[in-house]
């Protein structure tokens, strides 16, 4: 008779991929596993927008349900959402793609990233990651059989990665540098001058350029460049986008890669074989966002700006030092003078104040020192979550205002 009792616990480490089996767990998912523990807390931890979708977008996602627009789209999504990205990007960034053959739709930003990395490493590829950095850079590398070449960045230098850092890490193996902007977690933004100096190594080694731009529309007084925009560049730029942090549309799930037909047609191999398809009633509501939804994001961006301002002003004047971030929306706030560890410090401030951000080392070991605040939410949740990190401080003798 078959055993069905536990096998050994050898041969069951032995079923999972070593990839996988080694993979740490995100830092991230970590604290909020404990945020989950303790109640009436004001979480400044979450990175996604407070705002509702706009209710035309909403609407419209519901006309496609109720008119029985619930089958499979093609592949690369619905022929009408591609011409409108098209337009989109040839509006608010100067760069031109086909909609037919060099644009693909996918089930949030994410999966377009991780078609990106699948379809351009080969094993033992090197691929240049900022540090610190969104989660799921390193992962998503690793687990398409590269190997993630972290760059330090620094508060001295408003956390941007430089061209130089990039070209000291530069090896035969490189094969591609993965970069976000606006950045999450730490708010900072390519200036034009960098973004040119990084697009010029790209040539010269002959480097695939990864360009994350979800938080792009959310930019406070500077110009956001998209990088294939860049002289040269599109040729060589795989451009990640999407209307979740811009049209507030999260769980609707839609994203985009805009790169060259000879990338596309990669990417899409993988796409038809895992996902299929964009869900169709958010491919609808997405079109409607991008033909109607520009003056809701730019109330959106307004908003942002003001708590933006508001957050960096309290968090220094309490006494923790944060560089003014210049996109996304998040503050990235250094802690050290505290003398504690960013973990310990806001599992410290969650559990004694019922306040939660996210220690900086869950985004990379340059992450040290520093703790995310998001400010995606109301301006009065801010504001007393301030008061409570002050008094926190104040009760700690950690203040060192």
């Amino acid at each position: 008779m078959l055993n069905t009792k536990s096998a050994p616990t050898k041969a069951r480490a032995n079923l999972i991929s070593q990839k996988v089996a080694t993979l740490p767990p995100s830092g991230i998912r970590k604290f909020f596993d404990l945020l989950a523990s303790v109640e009436d807390v004001i979480s400044l931890g979450i990175g996604e927008p407070d705002f509702v979708t706009p209710w035309h977008i909403r609407e419209a996602g519901t006309y496609s349900v109720e008119k029985g627009y619930t089958m499979y789209t093609s592949n690369s999504g619905m022929p009408e959402l591609r011409q409108e990205i098209a337009r989109y990007l040839e509006l608010h960034y100067r760069v031109s793609y086909h909609p037919e053959h060099e644009i693909l739709i996918t089930t949030g930003s994410s999966e377009g990233l991780d078609l990106a990395l699948r379809a351009i490493i080969n094993p033992g590829d090197e691929v240049i990651i900022p540090d610190p950095c969104y989660v799921a850079y390193p992962a998503d590398v690793t687990l398409a059989g590269g190997v993630p070449s972290l760059v330090p960045t620094s508060e001295e230098n408003n956390f941007v990665i430089r061209a130089t850092d990039i070209e000291a890490r530069i090896t035969k193996q490189t094969k591609a540098i993965l970069i976000g902007y606006p950045a999450n977690p730490t708010g900072a933004v390519i200036p034009r001058k960098e973004a040119e100096a990084i697009a010029r190594l790209a040539r010269k080694y002959d480097l695939l350029v990864v360009s994350d731009e979800i938080y792009a529309r959310l930019v406070y007084g500077m110009e956001h460049i998209c990088f294939p925009s860049l002289p040269g560049m599109k040729e060589r730029t795989i451009l990640i986008g999407g209307l979740s942090k811009s049209h507030a549309m999260t769980g609707w799930r839609i994203g985009y890669v805009a790169a060259e037909r000879f990338f596309i047609q990669a990417l899409t191999k993988i796409h038809q074989y895992t996902m299929l398809c964009a869900p169709t009633m958010s491919q609808m509501a997405a079109i409607e966002a991008l033909r109607n939804g520009d003056n809701e994001v730019e109330r959106m961006v307004q908003e942002y700006n003001r708590r933006r301002r508001i957050m960096v002003k309290r968090l220094q004047e309490i006494g923790l030092p944060c560089f003014e971030p210049k996109g996304a929306f998040y503050a990235f706030p250094s802690i050290k003078a505290t003398g504690t560890n960013s973990e310990e410090f806001a599992e410290k401030l969650l559990l004694e104040e019922k306040v939660a951000v996210v220690p900086g080392t869950a985004f990379g070991h340059c992450g040290e020192g520093f703790v995310r605040c998001c400010y995606a939410t109301s301006l009065s949740n801010i504001e007393e979550a301030l008061r409570r990190i002050d008094r926190f401080l104040r009760k700690n003798r950690l203040n060192t205002g």
